[in-house]
């Protein structure tokens, strides 16, 4: 009797291709993955695109309390023991690829191939450790410190490659309810850090290392006066031209009162 041998499992094939248990969903700006309250049946793997992950209380206040690019994982809430519901909702920021792989055939595969079960735990790891920075950038920095990394991390400086040029689109709310200020702060620090050169505007907003360097050594404009770069930072903000006002979104991808 001719015995055949198991096809070698490759992780990168598994995930970028539909078959058992899987399929390929793509998605529009804005459109959900999944909604908070859902049943957690799956989990899904995104190919491509940018996406956000929400809360919302039972006053109606929205939070957003994950980014998400492409090589995340979201809904492995779906893994637990006893299926329940979704705690949160996932969206799509750009239009969005995703892999949506059922739960038992995730179950199953992260039991019989180590080489996934792996990816999925480094990746698990990777987010709470991401979850436990935010964390501590939400009790210690300043509004301005939380978007600045806001900021980076929709660059995804700090990833392997390249930074992006362009972040996505986004609006001046999104960014206040994941920095945790009011609208009009944020349109405040944009319009600084642009006039600071860490940012610019053309259609799309493009991050420069230099705002990632200034949060390294801590050089963000701060009115703590025991900072001694403080009367640098700020004499370097009067020499600056005054950058036009821009009401609206306008092209500049994000809304600014001209503050």
């Amino acid at each position: 009797m001719v015995e055949f041998e198991k096809p070698r499992f490759d992780v990168a094939i598994f995930l970028a291709h539909a078959g058992l248990g899987r399929k390929i969903i793509q998605f529009a700006p804005k459109e959900d993955f999944f909604s908070q309250g859902d049943l957690a049946d799956s989990v899904y793997y995104l190919q491509e695109g940018r996406a956000k992950v929400t809360v919302v209380s039972a006053a109606g206040k929205e939070a957003t309390i994950a980014l998400l690019t492409a090589g995340d994982f979201v809904g492995e809430e779906a893994l637990v023991a006893m299926a329940g519901l979704r705690l949160a909702t996932a969206s799509a920021i750009t239009a969005c690829t995703a892999l949506r792989i059922s739960r038992e055939e995730m179950i199953q595969v992260m039991h019989e191939e180590h080489s996934f079960s792996d990816l999925l735990l480094k990746f698990i790891l990777e987010r709470s450790m991401r979850i436990q920075a935010d964390l501590v950038d939400q009790l210690f920095n300043s509004s301005e410190r939380r978007l600045a990394r806001i900021l980076l991390l929709l660059a995804e400086f700090g990833k392997p490659g390249e930074p992006e040029q362009y972040i996505p689109k986004i609006t001046q709310e999104t960014l206040a309810e994941m920095v945790g200020t009011t609208r009009s702060r944020i349109s405040f620090f944009m319009n600084r850090f642009r006039k600071l050169g860490f940012i610019e505007y053309n259609g799309r907003i493009k991050v420069h290392k230099s705002l990632l360097n200034a949060v390294l050594l801590d050089r963000l404009p701060t009115r703590n006066p025991e900072k001694p770069l403080l009367l640098q930072v700020r004499e370097l903000d009067r020499s600056l031209p005054s950058a036009p006002s821009t009401g609206g979104m306008g092209k500049l991808g994000v809304e600014c009162d001209g503050h």
